[in-house]
């Protein structure tokens, strides 16, 4: 069995968090969202090659990253895309990928940018079970989020229905982006796509894959992040946390308040301020301020400022009464 990661987002929603960075290497502890999904994966022995499928612009990132990492299974497959527009969809990136890679074993396809709460070798005994293509389920809980995501109609663990976005949600079980196909689907990707089909989001090809065949699905309770805001990175960050702080130990605090789910990295110092539910990438500098919310990249400098909800971006320097 292989395995893509799908890794080619310019996370515009993100920026200027993510303006030269992939949202993948975004920190959750002391891993990134990609790294937890490449140990699952080098971890499966069932899993042979890993593809991160992901775009010329970020192309030297990912070399970067696996050259410094010690997993074995992944290689990149590059996307002919420097810029958001120019983007095939995940659909037609994901057939492209195939035909490029010469895929012809069954597939594992998930975003790098999911951090999930389950054992991917988990979902994968699942699909091994069904022998038909599986996706992974999640409750949000909520029929407004329900509106952004595939929603799954299930009778016992098969897909009976499947709507893509629904304006109208009859509840609030979603599917999320982790998918296994058997390798006689992998051909039904030229197809839809031949049909002058949606190319962007995969829920619109299981909508399609559904109607035609038995599709399965993996359901899971904890916790599911798409790390696609501000809010939902901040999240994730939360969740991974648990209420308590993560304070680099080279990191300078003095006379600081540092409350709950707070990450401070390496290097960085706080001084004469107030943080709370907030990321503070390295070397950076906050001195007499309030920070909530916020999420401040590296090597930022921040005086005397009242920030929530905010984004600041690398080598950004902010004196209020300067």
């Amino acid at each position: 069995m292989d395995a893509v990661v799908l890794a080619g987002g310019y996370a515009t929603r993100l920026w200027p968090i993510t303006k030269d960075r992939p949202k993948m290497f975004l920190p959750i502890g002391d891993s990134t969202v990609i790294d937890q999904i490449f140990e699952d994966l080098e971890a499966d022995d069932r899993i042979d090659d890993v593809y991160v499928s992901t775009n010329e612009r970020f192309a030297e990132d990912f070399e970067r990253h696996l050259a410094d990492s010690d997993f074995e299974k992944p290689t990149l497959s590059i996307e002919d895309t420097s810029e958001e527009d120019e983007k095939f969809g995940v659909v037609g990136a994901l057939a492209q990928l195939v035909d490029r890679e010469g895929v012809d074993d069954d597939l594992l396809v998930i975003a790098g940018d999911n951090l999930i709460s389950f054992d991917i070798s988990d979902f994968v005994d699942f699909f091994r079970r069904k022998g038909e293509p599986t996706l992974a389920a999640y409750d949000v809980g909520s029929k407004e989020l329900a509106k952004s995501y595939g929603l799954v109609e299930l009778e016992g663990e098969q897909v009976v229905d499947f709507q893509e976005k629904p304006d109208d949600p009859k509840s609030t079980l979603v599917s999320i982006a982790c998918y296994a196909f058997t390798a006689d689907t992998l051909d039904a990707l030229s197809e839809y796509l031949a049909g002058d089909n949606n190319p962007d989001e995969p829920g619109w090809f299981i909508q399609w894959l559904q109607s035609r065949q038995p599709v399965y699905a993996f359901t899971f309770d904890e916790a599911w992040f798409d790390i696609g805001t501000p809010e939902s990175y901040l999240d994730a960050v939360a969740w991974h946390l648990n209420g308590d702080d993560r304070v680099a130990e080279d990191a300078t605090v003095e006379n600081t308040t540092v409350g709950e789910n707070v990450h401070v990295m390496s290097g960085a110092e706080l001084v004469d301020s107030n943080v709370d539910s907030s990321i503070i990438f390295p070397n950076t500098t906050i001195v007499g301020s309030d920070i909530r919310d916020s999420i401040i990249d590296r090597e930022t400098d921040l005086e005397n400022l009242d920030l929530a909800g905010a984004l600041i971006g690398a080598h950004t320097e902010i004196r209020n009464g300067d």
